[in-house]
């Protein structure tokens, strides 16, 4: 059987007219798989494709792996292809799957480049998607959808259900949520 994605020219034309979103993937607890015997968190492949068609996402999207790291493992040679990434896309909507640990640091570097015209958007997870029904990755991906296509050209964080200015947010390390940077 055929994903939604996979079925496009069997939607509605206005569907079809949609402009695409680059979603960059680069790893974090999003989509970590658990190993059963170690207890160990680890990556394998990305969840983004299943997210996608399991939310029947109707949107023109364009996945790419950039890497598969944990942000606490990030480099700066990992921030500068995901920066790289950002500017040499075609596509003026990009979202970025991102740990959450590092992804405030993220933001800020990105948005130091100045990129013009397009609004970029970094989500992620505090508990992995393979966990089920309580992971929030699910949730905080359909949030970043919908700010992708609504927020003027900048750099965001989609987490805990709200967008934030990339310099007006920072991650509560007591509560694990993401809030105003004051």
């Amino acid at each position: 059987m055929k994903s939604v994605l996979q079925r496009k020219e069997k939607l509605p034309g206005y569907l079809c007219a949609m402009e695409k979103i680059q979603v960059f993937v680069t790893g974090g607890t999003f989509d970590k798989e658990y190993n059963f015997i170690t207890g160990e968190l680890y990556f394998k492949d990305t969840h983004l494709k299943q997210m996608f068609e399991r939310g029947r996402c109707v949107l023109d999207i364009d996945i790419k792996t950039l890497m598969m790291v944990d942000s606490l493992d990030l480099t700066e040679e990992d921030t500068q292809i995901i920066i790289h990434n950002c500017k040499r896309s075609l596509h003026q909507k990009i979202i970025i799957t991102h740990g959450t640990d590092r992804m405030v640091a993220t933001a800020k570097a990105i948005a130091s480049e100045k990129i013009p015209g397009k609004t970029i958007i970094l989500t992620g997870a505090m508990i992995p998607y393979a966990f089920g029904n309580s992971s929030d990755g699910f949730f905080n991906l359909g949030a970043a959808l919908a700010f992708v296509q609504t927020l003027a050209p900048g750099v965001y964080l989609a987490m805990n259900g709200r967008y934030f200015n990339w310099d007006k947010v920072k991650k509560d390390m007591k509560t694990g949520f993401f809030v105003e940077a004051v």
